[in-house]
């Protein structure tokens, strides 16, 4: 691993004066018991398709070496249980798609879902995202990246921890591609607006609030939303 770079686990840092802190995330871990399918996709997956945190420290890690090519590479940030991540797997196979998930019963049920659909072209990772675009991702390297639904951190006081502030997105239009996109899709509208504040504020990228993306999948997550008759807002950014 780069000298002075922090380790990608565990999420601390060190203040001006030495003092230890736990770093503010932007999720939470939940719990990590499988149901019997999911183990059984765990096993019959994990060895081919999850990359090990530990792998993340190693000083020659190298996307290509898991994925066994050189590929676009599209990102998932917070793929939940693996619905769109599937679905968009199977009708994309020329892409790499790195799935960024913490919740472990996720990311087994998101391998018998891909696995389900006959995909070979998903990796699972559990290492935090932020700290995966910015120490293992080149500027200029993703071609795609996909955020849906992630966690709206609806108190205010949490509202902190959102994946979409003006830091990070300066840092993850860094990775997108000349040209590449960035679609999102939240329930949570002064969440959407949020993002619409942010992202037109980053002048690396353009866009705003689209119509729904017709490829991507109802996820459970949307189905709640609709449930409780919220509004979903899609967005899509491109890097200029």
């Amino acid at each position: 691993m780069n000298e002075g770079v922090r380790p990608a686990r565990p999420h601390h840092k060190e203040t001006d004066d030495g003092r230890r802190m736990r770093e503010v995330l932007t999720y939470t871990r939940r719990g990590s018991r499988f149901t019997p399918k999911q183990q059984a996709a765990w096993d019959t997956y994990a060895e081919q398709w999850v990359i090990p945190d530990e792998a993340a420290d190693l000083p020659d890690f190298s996307f290509a070496e898991w994925f066994g090519r050189e590929a676009p590479l599209v990102v998932e940030i917070g793929g939940g249980v693996g619905e769109a991540t599937a679905a968009l797997a199977a009708t994309r196979p020329e892409v790499n798609i790195l799935a960024l998930e913490v919740w472990g019963p996720g990311v087994a049920e998101g391998l018998g879902r891909v696995g389900e659909v006959g995909a070979t072209n998903v990796r699972f990772s559990s290492v935090d995202a932020v700290w995966t675009l910015e120490h293992l991702i080149a500027p200029d390297s993703i071609s795609e990246l996909w955020t849906f639904f992630p966690d709206p951190w609806h108190k205010k006081r949490h509202h902190k921890r959102r994946l979409v502030n003006p830091e990070y997105a300066a840092m993850i239009a860094s990775r997108l591609a000349p040209g590449g996109l960035w679609r999102l899709a939240t329930d949570w509208a002064d969440y959407a607006e949020q993002m619409v504040e942010v992202l037109d504020a980053e002048p690396l990228l353009e866009g705003g609030v689209v119509e729904r993306w017709a490829e991507r999948p109802v996820t459970k997550f949307e189905r709640k939303g609709i449930a409780k008759d919220r509004v979903i807002t899609d967005l899509a950014y491109r890097r200029v």
